[in-house]
């Protein structure tokens, strides 16, 4: 069964795809706006932005490293960078610049993460962004983002390039169903409520919220009610929101398509021990690499299932 079937989603389109066309859509809007790429624009989707604006964007090659010290230059010159490669790219191979050139200067740049996770499917574990929302939590003033789908990822770049200091925006390849109206409201730093419930709360981001509503369809069936909270923006963490979960519903879920360590699941335990401990269980890809394959099939060998989600929430219920 497809994702968003058990919760009655629509179709939506992949979250680059919609990074692509805000970007293109914003440009007018923000001239300060440049784009520095690592070759990867097709994929990255910038190529959109590049043909629009050609004086304002710079392809550097597939030279992370040195992209991210292109952008610091720029950002010290007044502009606002937009810096965007596969995530694992990004975040691995140009950590040092990012934390020198970047979060250290506090400049105005905005890294853009895409193909992250192990749904990129046959491109294997060499450019699965697993760690890289770790990294970049791990980096002083960074503003984390993980949107979930096509709308959410629109307002989440206009957010961005209205936000001062460094942000990071992770992105992925496959099509994702829709989960917000045009209308919704997307503000960094806030969680939104998909699902009312009392019996527990899923916490999830990326892809993984689309899968979160159908464990909740699920877990109903079952008696069971679970709240469903999109924690798109992990770093600044939405801290009311989780203890209100916590307080309210006495045990929570989180799950995200990302290594067992330093992300969503991480913070989430963070803002849990500072206000109202309650058990929590973990849904993600655990302490290991994953492999080349089948995008569904991965997702379901590495547990970022509806199936997982449940057994979880019936663990901490249990507990």
């Amino acid at each position: 069964m497809a994702i968003g079937d058990k919760s009655g989603l629509s179709p939506g389109g992949a979250t680059r795809d919609a990074f692509g066309k805000a970007l293109e859509t914003l440009g007018e809007r923000f001239p300060e706006v440049v784009v520095v790429d690592g070759d990867v624009g097709n994929s990255t989707r910038t190529e959109a932005f590049a043909t629009a604006f050609p004086d304002r964007a710079f392809n550097v090659g597939i030279a992370e490293a040195n992209m991210v010290s292109v952008a610091g230059g720029l950002a010290s010159c007044g502009k606002t960078p937009v810096v965007a490669s596969f995530a694992a790219f990004l975040l691995c191979n140009a950590y040092d610049q990012i934390r020198m050139s970047v979060t250290f200067p506090a400049q105005n740049v905005k890294l853009v993460g895409s193909h992250s996770g192990i749904s990129i499917g046959e491109d294997g574990p060499s450019q699965m962004g697993i760690e890289d929302v770790a990294l970049a939590c791990s980096l002083p003033g960074m503003t984390v983002i993980v949107p979930c789908d096509e709308i959410s990822t629109g307002k989440a770049t206009e957010e961005m390039l209205q936000r001062e200091g460094p942000v990071y925006l992770r992105l992925g390849r496959p099509a994702v169903p829709r989960i917000y109206e045009d209308d919704s409201e997307f503000v960094i730093g806030r969680a939104n409520q998909l699902r009312d419930g009392d019996d527990l709360t899923i916490i999830a981001n990326g892809l993984m919220v689309a899968v979160a509503l159908d464990a909740a369809a699920e877990l109903s069936d079952q008696g069971i009610s679970a709240r469903v909270l999109d924690m798109h923006t992990v770093k600044p963490i939405d801290e009311p929101a989780v203890a209100a979960a916590a307080r309210e519903t006495q045990a929570i879920v989180v799950a995200e398509e990302h290594s067992a360590n330093g992300g969503l699941g991480s913070a989430v335990a963070i803002a849990v021990s500072r206000t109202t401990p309650v058990p929590i269980a973990y849904v993600n890809t655990g302490d290991c690499y994953a492999e080349s394959g089948d995008p569904d099939g991965l997702l379901e060998k590495y547990g970022l299932t509806s199936g997982r989600i449940v057994e979880a929430a019936r663990s901490v219920k249990a507990n």
